[in-house]
């Protein structure tokens, strides 16, 4: 049993709670249906269907904490997850950060299910991949990719009488297209809460045009330009500074949020007066999971108004130390943009690089929030309002709080699942003055 009701998972975590002799005990309950197909070099290489369900135990003991997992739910299995977890409370040494349990939440649920995502099946993701595959092949390019869907549950409780329950849906499609002489690459991907807003056929001709487009690229000297950021490149870099969006590490002076003398940068103008984020766990298309990982209540959460920083995440120890109350970890993030098309941005351009993807960024310096990493998957130099030809990539050095004081420009926001980012993401594409590149790079 992988998938279960509310009332199946209550029942499960309700004996958890009876079986406990610790002096707290908190759970989680997960489990559901992933299933996936891989192709690479125009054919399917792997696909499956994965029916999983996972049981979290954690307990304490004045600070002592032990966490077991286990994937069977009865009755023995139970007793046996949860005193493996009480033996090695007894083991571990106190935790000197340790939080109690937190109090019983209210959840406002979101909507983030869909019957049809739900219900896919091994044919639809057949022709998934076969509609990738296909117009590539008969274009002498070649496809690599991944398609998966997920149908799932997560379930939470504690000895505190805490308790929330909630089915999700997703599915998601990375595809590089390359020409076949390896001299052009392209890329694109989606990522929707409801199937119906996938279109494997439309997507792939982005692919295919960035690949074809991109090749016989020519070399153009490192320097600053004004760049045009699709945005899965400018959700790359965002991605890492939301990062520096940390209490603790600002108070510490670790962050580029940290004040001289101590202290954070709250209320103070960071960015460009257009810059707005916010997240809401109940955000039409892009809703999350109303509680984060430690089971707190999400809210809607402004993070950064009109340049403004005006939210920083506090873990529950920290808030403790500072006096400060804390909200459930933001789970999407929604930078908000105009209402420009990139071809439309790309038309207002004099001269200009056109950047579909940022990767392999690394972080340089916390306090500057300099990143460096490398642009892929086309690239291309603009001039007099439309794209000339394609260019080689660049390595950049850049820091995303520059770049969003640099803005001349936003367009209209997207939902993105970015590599390595615990968020949902809206990004729009962003047009910015004096992007720092500062070596070619002979990578397709």
């Amino acid at each position: 049993m992988t998938m279960m009701s509310e009332t199946q998972a209550k029942a499960i975590l309700d004996k958890v709670m009876k079986l406990s002799k610790a002096e707290e005990c908190s759970a989680t309950l997960q489990g559901g249906v992933t299933g996936n197909i891989r192709f690479a070099r125009n054919e399917v290489s792997t696909s499956g269907q994965v029916e999983q369900a996972t049981l979290v135990v954690q307990v304490s003991f004045g600070k002592k904490v032990g966490i077991a997992t286990i994937e069977s739910f009865d009755d023995a299995s139970l007793e046996r997850v949860v005193r493996r977890a009480e033996e090695l409370a007894n083991l571990a040494p106190d935790n000197p950060e340790f939080m109690p349990i937190i109090d019983k939440q209210t959840y406002k649920l979101s909507n983030t299910w869909n019957d049809e995502t739900a219900s896919l099946t091994p044919e639809f993701r057949t022709q998934v991949a076969a509609d990738c595959i296909e117009p590539c092949r008969n274009d002498k390019l070649v496809a690599a990719g991944f398609f998966t869907d997920n149908a799932g549950f997560v379930a939470t409780a504690n000895s505190k009488g805490n308790f929330g329950y909630q089915r999700i849906t997703s599915a998601d499609l990375t595809c590089t297209v390359r020409t076949d002489d390896e001299q052009g690459s392209g890329w694109v991907a989606s990522n929707v809460a409801e199937i119906k807003q996938f279109d494997a056929k439309q997507a792939i001709k982005t692919g295919m045009s960035k690949a074809k487009g991109s090749r016989d690229a020519k070399a153009l000297e490192p320097g600053k330009y004004t760049v045009i950021l699709e945005p899965a490149a400018a959700a790359g870099l965002i991605n890492f500074m939301l990062f520096g969006f940390d209490a603790r590490q600002s108070d510490e002076g670790r962050s580029f949020l940290s004040k001289k003398g101590g202290g954070n940068k709250i209320g103070e103008k960071v960015f460009d007066s257009r810059v707005n984020v916010y997240s809401d766990p109940w955000e039409p298309g892009l809703e999350v999971l109303p509680w984060d990982g430690e089971g707190l209540a999400r809210e809607r959460t402004q993070v950064v108004k009109d340049g403004v920083v005006e939210f920083l995440q506090y873990s529950r120890f920290w808030a403790k130390e500072k006096g400060k109350s804390t909200v459930g970890q933001p789970g999407n993030l929604i930078v908000t943009g105009g209402t420009a098309s990139t071809d439309e941005m790309v038309k207002s351009t004099k001269k200009g690089i056109l950047v579909t993807r940022t990767w392999y960024i690394r972080l340089v310096d916390p306090q500057t929030m300099l990143l460096t990493g490398l642009t892929r998957d086309g690239t291309f130099y603009i001039e007099d309002g439309e794209i000339k030809y394609p260019i080689k990539n660049f390595r950049f050095n850049e820091s995303p709080v520059i770049m969003l004081n640099n803005i001349e420009e936003l367009g209209k926001s997207v939902r993105l699942n970015p590599d390595e980012s615990p968020f949902i993401m809206k990004v729009p594409p962003m047009k910015i003055r004096d992007f720092t590149f500062t070596s070619l790079s002979d990578a397709v």
